[in-house]
């Protein structure tokens, strides 16, 4: 997700011993490029990502963590799951627009 949307920004503290999650939609991705191919390392969040309400949510979208997030073997090659906690903070530009244009017709969710 945070490559194919440039306007997301990472949390990138450094992470603690909290595991992160995914939620169903997200399912099998790799955390920072997004492909479905060989999962190889478990994800670690920092403890502010990991605390109250935001415990056990999915590192990319928010929603109910259901499974271990792991990173694929090219971003453990590349070294990009030594930049820090990889948590999306913000929403980014382009779904907080998509809401409002939702809102704003009155379209409903599927």
């Amino acid at each position: 997700m945070a490559k194919h949307h440039p306007d997301l920004v990472m949390c990138r503290k450094q992470p603690g011993v909290a595991i992160g999650r995914l939620c169903e939609k997200c399912d099998g991705k790799c955390v920072i490029c997004d492909s479905f191919v060989n999962p190889s390392t478990l994800v670690h969040i920092c403890d502010e990502c990991n605390y109250g309400s935001l415990e056990g949510r999915c590192v990319v979208c928010g929603g109910v963590g259901v499974t271990d997030a792991y990173y694929c073997r090219e971003c453990v090659q590349t070294e990009k799951d030594r930049d820090g906690c990889p948590k999306v903070v913000n929403l980014g530009s382009t779904k907080t627009d998509l809401f409002y244009e939702r809102k704003k017709y009155g379209f409903k969710k599927r």
